[in-house]
């Protein structure tokens, strides 16, 4: 099954901005920057992967089609997207997983072509850090504060859940952060 993998990339000023109190904005943009690059890369390792990354400019020297976020909000976008694509396979990975690994990717993907659907919690279960989907069937994307149960039940039945480390542990806060690296400082470029 040949896949399109969207890594959505925020606009590099409002990058991390719950990071503030323990990061300077340099600090932030490079984090965000180096954890894209990161996911970018692992989401090339796996075969018959397209990547799109969906952001207000393409980043220098990345391997990737570019997708133009018009504004509309990232579900929008990704609705958009979606309907563009028409009935391929999609998945969508946040672009702050710094623990991801290609072996993730290939485990969500695979998962999807199973089930139909498969959705990868953040590590409280509370957001969704990963969503494929497989077939045509409708779907609502919902990111933000409690999406996982609304990805769930968008999603309906057959669907599978990929709790894996490299796909659970994104990083959005200080406690993030620590929990990411061990130590805040481990990870300032």
């Amino acid at each position: 099954m040949n896949w399109t993998v969207i890594v959505p990339l925020k606009q590099e000023g409002s990058r991390k901005t719950r990071l503030r109190d323990v990061l300077t904005d340099e600090e932030r943009a490079q984090l965000g920057e180096r954890w894209f690059r990161h996911v970018a890369g692992m989401v090339g390792q796996v075969p018959g992967v397209r990547l799109i990354i969906l952001s207000d400019r393409l980043p220098d020297g990345c391997a990737g089609d570019w997708r133009p976020d018009e504004g509309r909000g990232l579900n929008e976008e990704l609705q958009a997207a979606r309907r563009d694509l028409g009935a391929a396979p999609v998945a969508i990975l946040h672009a702050d997983l710094p623990h991801l690994g290609a072996d993730d990717v290939a485990a969500l993907l695979e998962a999807a072509e199973r089930s139909g659907c498969a959705i990868a919690p953040d590590r409280h279960g509370t957001g969704t850090n990963g969503l494929a989907i497989a077939d045509a069937r409708p779907f609502r994307f919902a990111f933000g504060p409690g999406s996982f149960a609304l990805h769930r039940a968008s999603a309906g039945a057959p669907h599978e859940t990929v709790d894996r480390f490299g796909l659970a542990l994104d990083v959005d806060t200080p406690d993030d952060l620590a929990a990411a690296s061990g130590e805040v400082d481990r990870f300032r470029p």
